[in-house]
């Protein structure tokens, strides 16, 4: 049924060369939180919210429990086999501090961890079947570890435990189901199928927005959330270091640039980004800039427990 594998922060990676992933409670000089109970709508962005609520209540929606009971067990099972043969599995005892990251991010979201693995991989990337089955998974590419901090590592799990959390896998599933029915009609279904085909590439963009809140609620620092997001657009393991906040200023640069652009300029923006199954990175930081300081994020955190807290 063709349930998507959803991919997180840019596309993102992982490498066993991982320096001492220790977390700590501690964190840019502040106690982080951790959310008891946190429902997966409190951080969706409001397209992501409002698609994924429509798909449940159509017709289509009421395939979900097939794609659970069929689909899915099928899927996983199949990607089980291949992480397990391919890839190295992260636990207590082989990349001990990495998986400790996870379990720490998987925490502070309220989500169960899932299984990891690393994979042998130049292209800096993570991914996820993005569904709470049997065997939920994270894999995430060699490359990507060996070019991040700790800290930023543990963003992009947070973003995949974002997209688990969400189960953007399921729903996108069946509103892939839903377009292939419109392209059946007959006269008006290419028409349809094309105009739903668009609005799902919207829905997948509006998807990474709510996982990249996910990674701002477990760095609980936005600068560390930019500045994977930044190395993944134009780092290097040897380049000179990057500025997260030269790169926020350059968000808010372009966002203003497009506000100020004539209607044809911004039509034609608009167009370029029709196909991408991910958002903009100057994009991505400027959502994620107003969400850091929204009543609605700062409202979560109030009701957050302190990592260190065991009630």
């Amino acid at each position: 049924l063709g349930t998507p594998m959803v991919g997180g922060l840019l596309r993102m990676a992982a490498s066993p060369a991982v320096s001492r992933v220790v977390p700590k409670g501690v964190e840019h000089g502040r106690l982080r939180r951790r959310f008891p109970g946190l429902e997966a709508g409190r951080f969706r962005h409001p397209l992501d919210e409002a698609t994924t609520r429509a798909v449940q209540r159509s017709a289509v929606g009421a395939l979900e429990p097939l794609v659970r009971r069929q689909a899915v067990p099928f899927l996983e099972e199949l990607v089980f086999f291949d992480n397990l043969a391919s890839s190295v599995q992260v636990g207590p005892s082989q990349l001990p501090d990495l998986h400790a990251s996870l379990v720490q991010a998987a925490s502070i979201l309220d989500v169960a961890p899932p299984a990891l693995y690393v994979k042998q991989n130049p292209q800096p990337n993570a991914y996820t079947l993005a569904v709470r089955g049997s065997k939920p998974f994270i894999v995430v590419h060699t490359s990507l570890l060996d070019l991040m901090t700790p800290e930023e590592v543990q963003a992009v799990l947070a973003h995949e435990l974002g997209h688990l959390k969400c189960e953007h896998g399921i729903w996108l599933t069946l509103a892939n189901l839903a377009q292939a029915g419109l392209g059946s009609l007959p006269i008006v279904g290419d028409l349809l199928a094309s105009t739903s085909q668009q609005s799902l590439m919207e829905w997948q963009r509006a998807a990474e927005f709510s996982c990249d809140r996910a990674s701002l609620l477990v760095a609980q620092d936005p600068t560390t959330v930019v500045s994977a997001l930044l190395k993944l657009v134009g780092g290097s393991a040897s380049s000179q270091p990057l500025s997260a906040e030269a790169f926020l200023d350059q968000a808010r640069a372009y966002d203003e640039a497009v506000k100020n652009a004539t209607l044809p300029v911004r039509r034609t923006v608009e167009m370029s980004l029709s196909p991408r199954t991910h958002p903009l990175p100057v994009t991505r930081v400027a959502e994620l800039d107003r969400w850091a300081s929204s009543p609605e994020f700062h409202g979560i955190l109030a009701r957050g427990v302190d990592l260190s807290s065991s009630s």
